[in-house]
């Protein structure tokens, strides 16, 4: 007995079409979310420019063949490279997740919404290009900048209470989504044209969690993101050139994406896309610490003057924190590589406690043989205060919680020294914007002469003249 199944097309997931009816037609009036993105936009390049003094990232970008140059492709911040969109955006989107230090997205599900920046850069820089040649007007910053707002919005707002992480998905499934909206949108997509290749990006293969948690956490989690922007640009040109899309990729019984992947559930979208997201994002300010631990490594560090001589007197050390961070960044036993030890909580904690301070080059090998981080390490406790838990998904707080307390062998105790929000968070920004511009200068000191640095510095502070300033033009300020 045969059972009947119609081959009638449904109307497009009503998820595809509220993301690309945003992408095509949303209007921002937000003028925090354009200040903020100008900010990110900064701090994201800078955090780029400052992977490029690291051979195991630079290993990594460039063209697919030595030496292929593409006329009026998209140039890579930093490089000599012109290549193709697609590869362009793995580059960039490479290079500026390489250190784990621009801008973060905490909620029932994580990620880094400036990971979307390599995909929108490579094509707006590639459109425009392509613009100048044939005479006609290329896109302009604030083109880019409303890019960057839209795909923070469209990440955010799906992490918000959507958890890929617990089925087993890696979080840069939110950027080939949310790029692949607003790249279709810069190529000159239609709203049908937006749901197709947002119908495909949900259609793809998908990363595993495996290279971001113990025993496997490797280099992936550097360039995953980078990965998945560029794929996403890949899908973007495709549906302009009319490839079909599929409607029910989401919902289609025994083949969609939630029957297959989500274990049934259907996403739960609270919140209408606006700017919210870009809004309320988190800045790594002061240090490259998985952002479950940025308050962690901050209480490291003010505890740092009065525990540096009393190093051999510590008994034990109690790390109170929240579930997320349980999670991800509790870690025991050895580390075998930077992007293990960048994801260890304790491993940071220590390095704060030691040195006063947290850079890059202490996730490396030769700051990792001080023997004094591993008898730290295995002094450190971890518990979980469900208060830290409960306001780290409130919405109204977003807190990312964490404290210390260092018991030593005489009795004697440091006290529970306590930090709720990070300096990157929405509510101590008025503190965090001189020092995230400082981080940005310095960031690009790295790699360009001072002459090139003032010039940039100067665009990206005047609002009005970076949002006036055609793509290419903006980009070439970067190319050494």
């Amino acid at each position: 007995m045969s059972s009947y199944i119609s081959n009638e097309r449904p109307e497009p997931d009503q998820v595809l079409t509220d993301i690309a009816d945003y992408a095509a037609n949303g209007v921002i009036v937000s003028r925090e979310a354009y200040e903020t993105a100008r900010y990110c936009l900064m701090d994201t390049l800078g955090c780029g420019l400052l992977a490029l003094r690291y051979p195991e990232c630079t290993k990594l970008l460039g063209p697919v063949v030595p030496g292929t140059v593409v006329p009026d492709g998209a140039r890579v911040p930093g490089t000599p490279f012109q290549l193709d969109p697609v590869t362009a955006a793995f580059n960039i989107g490479c290079m500026i997740r390489w250190l784990d230090y621009n801008d973060t997205w905490l909620a029932a599900e994580w990620g880094h919404p400036s990971d979307n920046l390599g995909g929108i850069l490579a094509a707006a820089d590639y459109i425009s290009r392509t613009r100048i040649s044939a005479g006609k007007t290329p896109l302009t910053m604030q083109d880019v900048l409303t890019a960057m707002i839209q795909a923070h919005e469209i990440q955010g707002v799906l992490a918000l209470e959507n958890s890929f992480n617990r089925v087993g998905l890696d979080h840069v499934i939110l950027v080939k989504v949310a790029s692949t909206a607003v790249v279709t949108k810069l190529l000159g997509g239609t709203k049908d044209e937006i749901v197709a290749a947002v119908s495909n990006a949900w259609l793809d293969g998908h990363p595993l969690r495996t290279y971001r948690h113990s025993p496997n956490t490797g280099t992936r989690k550097s360039w995953a993101a980078g990965d998945a922007t560029s794929r996403a640009v890949k899908l973007a040109m495709m549906a302009v050139k009319g490839e079909m899309g599929y409607p029910s990729a989401l919902t289609a019984a025994g083949w969609g994406f939630y029957d297959v992947l989500f274990k049934g559930k259907p996403f739960s979208l609270n919140r209408k896309f606006a700017s919210y997201v870009m809004e309320n994002v988190l800045f790594k300010i002061s240090f490259p610490a998985e952002f479950h631990g940025q308050t962690a490594v901050e209480c490291a560090i003010k505890l740092h003057d009065r525990m540096k001589d009393r190093i051999g007197e510590i008994d034990r050390i109690i790390l109170t924190t929240h579930e997320s961070a349980l999670r991800i960044i509790d870690k025991k036993g050895p580390l075998h590589n930077p992007a293990d030890r960048d994801h260890c909580l304790q491993y940071m904690v220590a390095i704060g406690l030691l040195h006063g301070t947290l850079d890059s080059d202490h996730y490396e090998d030769e700051a990792a043989k001080d023997p004094r981080i591993d008898e730290l390490r295995q002094k450190m406790e971890t518990v979980e205060d469900s208060r830290y838990s409960l306001d780290y998904l409130d919405e109204n707080k977003r807190s990312i919680a964490n404290a210390i307390e260092i018991l030593f062998k005489d009795g004697t105790s440091s006290g529970k020294l306590e930090i709720e929000y990070p300096i990157g968070h929405r509510r101590r920004r008025q503190e965090a914007i001189p020092l995230l511009e400082r981080k940005f200068e310095s960031n690009l000191r790295s790699r360009l002469p001072a002459k090139q640095v003032d010039a940039v510095v100067r665009r990206c502070q005047d609002h009005e003249m970076l949002a006036d300033t055609p793509v290419q033009q903006f980009v070439d300020l970067f190319i050494p």
